[in-house]
C-alpha cells in the first residue's frame, strides 16, 4: 500500500506545502506512522501519514477486508509559538494507530482519548474528530478503494469531553461556535457549558 501512502503525502503537499519536519513512530504490530509537521504564518498543522495504508475494519466484522474499507488520515492545527505543540507528535500517531490495534472505524464526532495531555501543559487528552473535505480535499481512490479522508482533529478538555458524550458532537461544535471558541490556541480554557 506504498502507493496508497505515496498519493496521500503528494496530497497533502498540494494541500499544505512542504514539511519541515517529520517523524516516524512503530508500535508493536502495527504498521509504521509519520507525523508530518507544516508550517503556515503563526499555524502549525500536524499531518498523520500511515493510518490510510489500510482500510479501517468495522470492529463487528468477523473478517478484515483488506481492501475495501474507510480510510483516513488526521490532522491537528494549533497556533505557533504558544506552547511546546511539537511534542503532539507520538500521541497523534497513538490516535492513527487505533484502527489497527483497537479495530474501530475513526469517523466524525467520534472523541479519541490519549489519557494524557496531547502536549506538556496541555489542558486537552481528547480530540474531537470534525468532518473532512475541508482545508485537505478528500482523496480519491481506484475502485475498489475507498477515498482517503483528511479528519480535522479539534482538542477537547475534560469537561468538553463528558459534556459531547451527553450531549453531542454537534451541540459542542454549536457551545463552541456560539462562543466564538478559538480551537486553534493551545492554551485555551474550556468553553462555558452551562
Amino acid at each position: 500500500m506504498g502507493e496508497v501512502l505515496a498519493l496521500v503525502e503528494a496530497r497533502l503537499r498540494t494541500a499544505l506545502g512542504e514539511p519541515d519536519a517529520r517523524a516516524a513512530v512503530t508500535f508493536l504490530g502495527t504498521d509504521r506512522i509519520e507525523v508530518l509537521r507544516f508550517v503556515d504564518g503563526d499555524l502549525v498543522r500536524y499531518a498523520t501519514l500511515g493510518m490510510s495504508a489500510s482500510p479501517m475494519a468495522d470492529p463487528t466484522a468477523a473478517l478484515a477486508d483488506p481492501v475495501k474499507g474507510p480510510r483516513a488520515e488526521l490532522v491537528l492545527t494549533v497556533r505557533a509559538g504558544l506552547a511546546d505543540t511539537d511534542k503532539v507528535l507520538r500521541p497523534l500517531a497513538v490516535l492513527a494507530a487505533t484502527p489497527q490495534v483497537e479495530g474501530v472505524v475513526v469517523a466524525p464526532g467520534a472523541s479519541l482519548d490519549v489519557g494524557d495531555p496531547l502536549w506538556p501543559g496541555a489542558g486537552f487528552s481528547s480530540v474531537l474528530v470534525a468532518e473532512s473535505g475541508g482545508l485537505v480535499e478528500d482523496l480519491e481512490l481506484d475502485e475498489p478503494l475507498d477515498p482517503v479522508r483528511f479528519l480535522p482533529l479539534l482538542p477537547m478538555t475534560p469537561n468538553e469531553a463528558a459534556w459531547k458524550r451527553v450531549h453531542g458532537a454537534q451541540a459542542l461544535e454549536e457551545r463552541w461556535l456560539a462562543r466564538g471558541t478559538d480551537l486553534r490556541d493551545p492554551l485555551r480554557a474550556s468553553v462555558s457549558l452551562d
